[in-house]
């Protein structure tokens, strides 16, 4: 399992995901440009003591990261308020990509092409969205759940 952070700009909520996925052992991707100064140095700078814990790679770019992502195989995951498809509905694999968007915008629509699913976390009527660690956690939680993992 990993998680896929597409240009994130609010470094707390990284700093948030980052530090679950080295609780949980779930890869983490940092997809660039990011709001933020990303270099471990900076997130050391920020209080970041769990970064030896988590394994971490940065992508420039989302060219960067689909060549990756294609090299691997690797199913792309994408939670988004725009989908039908509850996340509680999908079969996950152990070896998904589960990729959040920016915080301000979401993801662009090659983005939305390129996911090989698209799902929701259902809310109640009129909410905008959670927010985006709340999100991954859930997400993370139920894939876990489903393949196997810890």
């Amino acid at each position: 399992m990993r998680i896929a952070l597409y240009q994130p700009d609010i470094p707390q909520n990284t700093g948030t995901i980052l530090r679950m996925c080295a609780c949980l052992g779930i890869a983490a991707h940092i997809i660039g440009p990011a709001g933020f100064p990303t270099s471990d140095r900076a997130f050391r700078r920020a209080g970041m003591d769990y970064l030896d814990a988590v394994t971490l790679l940065r992508h420039d770019s989302w060219s960067a990261f689909e060549a990756w992502r294609r090299g691997e195989a690797a199913r792309l995951v994408l939670f988004t308020t725009a989908a039908a498809t509850s996340y509680l509905e999908h079969r996950f694999a152990a070896a998904d990509v589960l990729l959040f968007g920016r915080e301000s915008a979401g993801v662009p629509h090659e983005v939305h092409r390129a996911a090989d699913a698209r799902l929701a976390i259902p809310m109640r009527p009129g909410l905008r969205s959670l927010n985006v660690a709340v999100a991954a956690a859930m997400a993370a939680g139920e894939a876990l759940r489903q393949s196997g993992g810890r």
